[in-house]
């Protein structure tokens, strides 16, 4: 996967303007094959091309290659990303919190959970999942660095083992569900709080 920039908003020269339309088509029929069982690496442009009923120049007009395409798709099934306040660090934290491994696409829990060994064995693979997931690591690390700005959190911050101990037990309970006990849509809050008690300054 040597190429894991999108290219689907990249400048266009005049021609024939492209078709909406078929960017959807194109979009919905990649995340649909991955929901049905396709691997990243089994996954062909000839298949996306034939379920969205397009021809594969129209893909590759549109991007440089599958792993553009893959990067868009998965990009979309993540969702948009939440956009903090700025008032208040818990509320952002809060809010971000809350967003991570939450889809509203019922297939990224068909989806996401597949990726995981396919991450692991493939260094191309891998980076293409830390360019999904690093705009949102970059939100968080910016509402923590303002805390440690405004004094709300302590001087001496780890910023990036904050950002695992707050995420790491949404993602185990929505992808594994560790806890059955435990209420995702409300988890959000308690976490932040056990984690702001050993950040904040002393």
């Amino acid at each position: 996967m040597s190429d894991m920039t999108s290219t689907a908003d990249a400048p266009r020269s005049p021609g024939r303007p492209r078709s909406v339309r078929a960017d959807e088509a194109i979009i919905e029929a990649t995340l649909d094959l991955l929901a049905e069982g396709s691997s990243i690496e089994t996954l062909s442009i000839e298949a996306i091309a034939a379920r969205a009923g397009v021809g594969k120049a129209t893909i590759y007009r549109r991007w440089s290659g599958k792993d553009a395409l893959l990067l868009d798709a998965l990009r979309r099934l993540k969702g948009i990303l939440p956009q903090p306040a700025g008032h208040s660090v818990r509320d952002d934290l809060v809010l971000l919190v809350g967003a991570v491994g939450h889809n509203i696409d019922p297939r990224a829990a068909k989806i996401m959970p597949c990726l995981v060994p396919e991450v692991n064995r493939s260094p191309d693979h891998f980076q293409l999942y830390q360019n999904i997931i690093e705009p949102r690591r970059k939100l968080m690390r910016e509402v923590l660095r303002r805390g440690v700005a405004s004094g709300e959190l302590r001087a001496d911050l780890d910023i990036e083992l904050t950002m695992a101990l707050l995420t790491g037990p949404m993602l185990i309970q929505r992808m594994l569900r560790w806890h059955p006990e435990l209420d995702d849509r409300i988890l959000p809050e308690p976490v932040v709080d056990a984690v702001l008690e050993g950040i904040r300054p002393r």
